[in-house]
């Protein structure tokens, strides 16, 4: 019979075997806790260091058209004696929804300084959606990104027409509309298709923008119809997006007067209004007439003075003068009254004259008579001689009053 062998197990060896994977499986457990350590810490000082820098505050999209300038604000007093820089980026939305989309975002500024970026040269597709992005900077740090979703389409603002002509045309007034331009002066109308729209508003200049009557059309080129005659009338245009509801601010005011035949009625309030005008103007001018005359009435009266007054008062030859009492020489003339002695002997004349007119007359009556008055004679030239002397006085005394200022030179 054949007995079977059993193998021989040594137990020290396979206790020093157990001991070694005991030994290894412990040693792996430590560098696993070293490695949860060093990443824990690593994160924390990593979300230390954005937590320490702000983010941008208030992202929005300033646009217009296809001129897009990203804007923030930032609190610069968080990060003192520190030059902050900041960087904006953007994505398509469908391309965000990738696993590794972060290699499609586009920077537009880097480490700028303004609060702002043009997003014009970026070429956004004006029907395109997109996401934008932007973060502050120092040479140590950077915060966390703000992000923000962007659709031209829907979110940009639409500008007025880029020109607008209004001219007269009979009694009509034509309206030219230039369409909105792009930032490559391409017209708005192609990206919007058919969508855009004008708002056109047109009152009367006298009346104001309040009761302006409004028309909306697609076209260029307007005809405005049914205006009155000789009327000014000022026109102001809107875009208007139809689809989205959108419109822009109103392009400037323009004004013009349509033309025709001026009515009647107006033809006849203006001959009124000028005859008004020119008997005011006639009633005026006998007002001011009356008015100068008055004054002149009042201020240079119409009586004068008489002639011998105003030789003495505005002639300065004649005017009587003091003698100087300081002047040292005075020469004195002797004074000659002739015209005094001609004065007499033409009285006396005149006496003579009148006495044999009077002797006659005596001697016809006394011829009737028979009487001769030689008393009556004798008185009568003796009243004749005393009157001749009186005149002779008076005479002398007015003619020393006249030449006294001519006495001394």
């Amino acid at each position: 019979m054949t007995k079977a062998l059993l193998p021989v197990v040594d137990s020290s060896s396979s206790g020093r075997s157990l001991r070694a994977n005991t030994e290894q499986l412990q040693q792996q457990n430590a560098n696993m806790k070293a490695l949860r350590c060093f990443c824990v810490c690593f994160l924390l000082k990593v979300s230390a260091g954005f937590g320490d820098l702000r983010r941008p505050e208030n992202v929005s999209m300033d646009s217009l058209n296809t001129r897009y300038v990203l804007r923030w604000d930032w609190p610069h007093e968080t990060a003192a004696n520190q030059t902050v820089t900041f960087t904006a980026q953007y994505i398509r939305e469908f391309r965000s929804r990738k696993a590794n989309y972060e290699k499609y975002w586009t920077s537009v500024c880097v480490n700028v300084l303004e609060h702002r970026c043009d997003f014009t040269g970026a070429e956004l597709h004006y029907n395109g959606l997109f996401l934008l992005r932007v973060r502050a900077n120092t040479s140590q740090q950077s915060s966390g990104w703000v992000q923000i979703r962007f659709c031209p389409d829907e979110h940009a603002a639409l500008g007025p027409p880029s020109s607008l002509k209004l001219s007269s045309v009979k009694e009509d007034l034509e309206i030219i509309i230039t369409d909105p331009l792009s930032s490559t002066n391409q017209s708005m109308k192609t990206l919007l298709d058919k969508r855009l729209n004008y708002l056109i508003q047109y009152w009367r200049r006298s009346e104001g923008p309040q009761k302006a009557k409004v028309l909306e059309t697609k076209n260029n080129l307007v005809m405005l119809t049914e205006l009155d005659r000789q009327t000014w009338y000022c026109v102001r245009v809107q875009s208007h997006d139809v689809f989205h509801n959108k419109s822009s601010v109103f392009s400037d005011t323009h004004c013009t007067r349509t033309e025709g035949q001026m009515p009647y009625w107006q033809i006849f309030l203006y001959v009124l209004i000028s005859l008004l005008l020119c008997l005011l103007l006639v009633l005026l001018y006998f007002c001011f007439n009356k008015m100068l005359s008055l004054l002149k009435n009042t201020f240079c009266p119409a009586v004068h003075l008489p002639d011998h007054i105003q030789e003495l008062w505005l002639s300065e030859s004649e005017t009587p003068q003091l003698l100087a009492p300081e002047s040292p020489e005075s020469v004195c003339e002797p004074l000659v009254m002739v015209s005094a002695e001609l004065d007499a002997v033409a009285v006396d004349e005149h006496s003579n004259a009148g006495e044999q007119d009077s002797s006659t007359h005596s001697r016809h009556s006394s011829g009737d008579s028979g009487v001769y008055s030689t008393e009556e004679d004798s008185s009568h030239r003796s009243t004749t001689h005393a009157d001749l002397q009186m005149s002779s006085r008076k005479h002398g005394v007015e003619l020393r009053d006249g030449t006294l200022r001519e006495l001394c030179a």
